[in-house]
């Protein structure tokens, strides 16, 4: 019996993990379907995607995004619908012939589409890690009432899903590795006159410019641990990091007897996008295999808390819990801006983030309309100390 084709939408379809995503599409087009399509920009690239793959409706972050698009391409997409604007990703997140949903727009801008997934009971691919960091109980619990289910992307969350396995048995801990970015070895000298260009620089993987910083910053793996608190319900203090240079393992889980089950692969996305598009099945990915009959050197150590303070500041963040975490992640995601534009110093995102959180009192927010305030807070904020920082060094 042929397996039913699944149709999915892609929120984020020209980044680079929607890329991925229409990559394993592309290998198993009798099993999987584009439905919808969304993206901010892009749109020579997007146009390009929507006349490969045929979706019956594409959206764009903005209506004025939208017009321009369909002023440009509509004869090259004859009876495509185009959408813009935040209802429009939110259509594109509902429709009814896609019942998996890729979640992989960077930053806050993610959160609504991928709330109205999980309101409708989608099976969503989470690689939007800020839905959970800044309203990981608003998204839990809607998955809960509708029965939505939420399978991670990101490598390491991929496999934490999967050494769980819907197990019930006690857990201890949950390790997740961390490369320890381009800085892992570098002087406190080399990190304080960091360059965007230095930065972006990391050994193992390819990714966008955002969280390649948070990786080099190790916020990544900070924002990874609030993420691992919603997505396995699992206790602050149980969550760890541990540097794991060679990226061959991606993360483990210790349980209660000591024991230690561990997800091992090859540095490659597609692996655990590939795994979200067609969990609970397994097939091939088409990628060479990891080469364990060679010599495998597999080094752990523990990060350094002086060379990586943005990870305290998630830990901090995390036991604070609230909006803690929403106001973690927009002030970092202004710095991190500021960073690229040259408008702030490397050492200078941590200090914003610290500053930020500092400032402000923890409040559970009950929707995302809570999250929201928290978050312009945290960036209006965040942004003043910025122009505060960069008029001292002028002056």
């Amino acid at each position: 019996m042929s397996p039913e084709i699944r149709g999915i939408s892609i929120l984020g379809a020209t980044g680079s993990i929607g890329s991925t995503t229409l990559e394993v599409v592309d290998r198993f087009p009798e099993r999987l379907r584009v439905a919808g399509l969304a993206a901010g920009r892009s749109t020579e690239r997007l146009a390009s995607l929507c006349e490969r793959y045929r979706p019956d409706l594409v959206a764009l972050s903005g209506e004025e995004e939208a017009e321009k698009f369909e002023g440009a391409y509509r004869c090259r997409l004859p009876g495509l619908e185009i959408e813009g604007g935040p209802s429009a990703l939110e259509r594109v997140a509902t429709l009814p012939d896609a019942g998996f949903v890729m979640s992989a727009i960077v930053g806050a801008a993610g959160l609504r589409p991928t709330l109205a997934a999980l309101r409708s009971g989608k099976v969503v691919g989470l690689a939007n890690k800020e839905s959970l960091v800044a309203a990981g109980a608003v998204m839990t619990r809607a998955a809960a009432t509708s029965g939505a289910r939420l399978i991670p992307v990101d490598s390491e969350h991929a496999a934490i899903h999967q050494c769980l396995a819907d197990r019930y048995d006690p857990v201890r801990r949950i390790w997740l590795t961390a490369s320890g970015g381009p800085f892992r070895t570098a002087s406190s000298l080399e990190i304080a006159e960091a360059t965007p260009e230095t930065a972006l620089r990391h050994p193992t993987w390819r990714m966008g410019p955002k969280i390649t910083i948070d990786s080099a910053t190790m916020m990544n793996k900070g924002l990874e641990m609030i993420e691992a608190r919603w997505l396995f319900n699992q206790p602050p203090e149980s969550i760890r990091v541990v540097v794991h240079p060679q990226s061959v393992v991606h993360s483990m889980v210790e349980f209660e007897d000591g024991s230690i089950l561990a997800q091992l692969g090859v540095t490659h996305m597609r692996t655990p996008v590939q795994y979200a598009l067609t969990w609970p099945e397994r097939l091939p990915t088409g990628l060479a295999p990891l080469p364990l009959d060679q010599p495998l050197d597999l080094r752990f150590e523990p990060p350094d808390p002086d060379r990586f303070p943005c990870l305290r500041l998630a830990a901090e963040a995390l036991a604070a819990g609230g909006d803690a975490p929403a106001v973690l992640n927009a002030a970092n995601e202004a710095a991190v801006e500021a960073f690229l534009d040259r408008r702030l110093s490397f050492p200078g995102i941590p200090a914003v983030v610290a500053e930020t959180l500092a400032a402000r009192s923890p409040t559970e927010p009950n929707d995302l309309e809570g999250v929201a305030r928290a978050d312009a807070w945290a960036r209006a904020f965040a942004r003043e100390l910025i122009a505060d920082r960069a008029l001292a060094a002028t002056g």
